[in-house]
């Protein structure tokens, strides 16, 4: 046996000709990913989705999705996914989960990689509308194609523990916003009602809150003071900032 073999128009060694061979041996499932893009507005939590064009789930509600290219990572193909879709770009991704189930697709084994993302609405614009492309609230889908009410409620699962671990509530909000404004955005996300007053005294414990001096102009309700959120004095201290629990 000769010390390498042509193959493909490619020399390779015996030791790389034999992980060629490996990797042909193994089964091809498809691989893909889905991105969960939830939305802040109006007081409530949303995500967005797209109505499927799969004859069995026709006009159905489903994730924005695709298959990872040969040539992509995961990351890759996730970004790629979502500037096809909606035509955004310089979205933060984060990798979620990974579901697998052998039966969770009606054509047979896919396996797919969920990234999910928190946006204010207000700050990113759809440029594309494709299968009816749009916002929904969260608290008001009942039904999915494919898995994809389970992928949302797991999502949506992971959110709730990361904006108690993170700041992530307070890019939903103006640079100055009252109490009242910030807890409507926990609220809805958390989707629970909060004591107002221990709701207050555990943001005010962080000790990233800075009062402007400021109050509230324009309102219906008795206005409120406004605060920022010191974002350089939390990134000094979030190695040791543990969250806020609720």
């Amino acid at each position: 046996m000769t010390e390498s073999q042509h193959i493909d128009g490619q020399n390779l060694s015996i030791q790389d000709k034999n992980a060629v061979d490996l990797v042909k041996s193994y089964p091809t499932v498809p691989l893909t990913v889905d991105c969960v893009i939830f939305g802040f507005d109006e007081n409530a939590l949303k995500v967005l989705l797209i109505k499927s064009d799969l004859m069995q789930f026709q006009g159905k509600l489903t994730l924005l999705g695709d298959n990872v290219q040969s040539n992509e990572d995961l990351d890759t193909a996730a970004i790629r996914v979502l500037k096809q879709r909606t035509g955004m770009s310089d979205v933060y991704l984060e990798q979620v989960h990974t579901f697998s189930k052998p039966d969770r697709h009606p054509g047979g084994r896919v396996i797919t990689t969920v990234y999910a993302s928190l946006l204010n609405i207000k700050h990113y614009e759809l440029l594309l509308h494709d299968n009816e492309l749009k916002w929904h609230p969260v608290n008001q889908i009942t039904e999915m194609a494919f898995d994809h009410s389970m992928i949302l409620e797991t999502c949506t699962q992971w959110l709730r523990k990361r904006i108690q671990e993170h700041p992530l509530a307070f890019n939903l909000l103006p640079v100055k916003f009252s109490l009242r404004q910030l807890q409507s955005v926990y609220e809805a996300i958390l989707n629970v009602k909060l004591d107002r007053r221990n709701f207050r005294k555990k943001v005010a414990s962080t000790g990233f809150l800075c009062d402007t001096d400021e109050m509230e102009t324009n309102v219906t309700h008795r206005p409120g003071k406004l605060y920022t959120f010191d974002f350089k004095l939390y990134n000094q201290k979030k190695r040791n900032f543990i969250g806020i629990d609720f």
